[in-house]
């Protein structure tokens, strides 16, 4: 009896043991993780990726198009017996692409995500000249392509006034619609350079987008002394946005209504002026009231959106700002989302971006990326716009609008840079960016040239 006992341990053992070499074998590679180059120069660098269990060999691809269409000479499923390889003969100031699978043997895996590469130096290719707008018409489901503005530089004849008209088929002001350079008093306005941007826009067959009636930052000084009670106070801004609304009816197709009211910090409403004073409903107010000026002055059709920033990596604030956009939803009074965009070559990632966007798509909001700028410098590390930080803000302009274009007709509305000329941008200056240093984030540099971004954006909309 014992050595029955015995032989049908030893049976099982052997069973088990079979059982673990069968699953062993039967194991399937992970697919592994690409990273990001080192010693990028000229003319190569070095490809890296991550160790993957029970891998023998790595396959690695190189391409000059993210898509892998064609392949570089011998980096077709090269084989690499280390975690890296040194990828040369290449051309300077190019755009390169690789990715790597695991193999053992006959198994393979999956492929890794794509890595993008700029070599530096110049690839001395010029830029392409085609008008934005142009090419932007032509599409199957075109879009604007809008611009920040000042009235100071809708001169007939100058540089600002050649570019806008042949580039831009959308304007935005940049800061002279905002309430406070407009209201001085109750009840009291200073149209003068709004109204040069709204007939600039008219007069040239350019769209206006409205930004921004109500503003933490813009709040003129009368309305933040203030003494009268909150009722009072929620009457004052009530009554400035129903007299511009009406002011501009028929004139402005969109607005941004309210601005910026998520935090920065866990997902909260911004503790601004409006939140004190007129409490958590203020938004609702402000698009209601909005909507009963428009409708009033027969204006129907304007188009009125909430707009913030850095949502795509803050995801707490992206929750809030997706809960005020679902409360004004629920009483139909939003028509889209503004996504500001103030973005770097190397963040957001495009898939950020994309989660981001979709959930507005999946609202069935239309979506403004309304204040599209690309930094290359928020580090202060470069002193001169290197080729190397030239040719990887292309690629960042292009993948935005390529994505933005992927997006269905019925959520596209505007495709918005902040801004003309590189030496005018906000970025260099901003304090509470902390970034004092030169940076280089348009389309234009400061002699109103075309730069490898203008090309990138255009490549977007390939």
């Amino acid at each position: 009896m014992k050595n029955k006992f015995l032989l049908i341990l030893i049976s099982l053992f052997f069973l088990s043991a079979c059982s673990g070499d069968e699953n062993e074998t039967a194991d399937t590679l992970e697919t592994p993780i690409a990273i990001g180059p080192k010693d990028v120069n000229d003319s190569g660098f070095k490809a890296k990726w991550y160790y993957v269990s029970h891998s023998k060999s790595y396959l690695l691809d190189v391409s000059t198009n993210e898509n892998f269409t064609t392949f570089l000479p011998n980096y077709n499923s090269k084989e690499v017996t280390d975690l890296n390889d040194v990828v040369v003969g290449l051309t300077g100031g190019t755009q390169y692409y690789y990715r790597v699978r695991a193999k053992n043997e006959t198994q393979i895996s999956d492929y890794s995500n794509v890595i993008s590469v700029v070599t530096t130096g110049s690839s001395n290719i010029p830029e392409d000249p085609t008008f934005l707008k142009v090419k932007a018409n032509k599409l199957a489901n075109p879009f604007f392509v809008g611009m920040a503005v000042k009235a100071s530089q809708l001169t007939t004849g100058s540089g600002y006034d050649i570019i806008l008209k042949n580039e831009f088929s959308s304007i935005s002001a940049e800061y002279e619609m905002k309430m406070n350079p407009i209201s001085t008093a109750s009840g009291v306005y200073n149209w003068a350079a709004a109204d040069k941007i709204v007939a600039y826009g008219n007069a040239n067959g350019i769209n206006v987008h409205g930004h921004a009636l109500v503003w933490h930052n813009a709040v003129p000084q009368w309305l933040k002394d203030f003494s009268g009670t909150d009722a009072e106070f929620a009457l004052e801004v009530k009554k400035y946005i129903t007299d511009v609304v009406t002011h501009y009816a028929g004139k402005v197709k969109s607005w941004d209504v309210v601005n910026e009211a998520a935090d920065d910090n866990g997902g909260a409403m911004r503790n601004t002026i409006f939140l004190q004073r007129m409490g958590p409903n203020y938004i609702k107010d402000c698009f209601q009231w909005a909507r009963n000026a428009a409708n009033a002055a027969g204006d129907t059709s304007l188009l009125l959106f909430y707009n913030d920033y850095a949502t795509s990596t803050n995801i707490p604030k992206q929750d809030r700002v997706f809960s005020i956009v679902d409360d004004l939803k629920a009483s139909n009074l939003i028509n889209g989302l503004g996504f500001q965009m103030h973005n770097t070559y190397l963040s957001p990632t495009k898939a950020q971006i994309e989660t981001d966007i979709n959930r507005a798509v999946a609202k069935g909001l239309k979506i403004h990326i309304s204040e599209l700028d690309i930094q290359v410098n928020q580090f202060n590390d470069i002193s001169t716009f290197t080729n190397e930080r030239r040719l990887a803000q292309k690629e960042k302009y292009k993948e935005i609008v390529k994505l933005y274009n992927a997006i269905p007709a019925a959520n596209k509305y505007a495709l918005t840079v902040w801004g003309m000329k590189d030496n005018e941008s906000w970025i260099p200056y901003s304090t509470e960016l902390n970034h004092v240093g030169n940076d280089w984030p348009l389309l234009y540099d400061a002699n109103f040239t075309i730069k490898s971004s203008h090309t990138g954006f255009l490549e977007g909309l390939d």
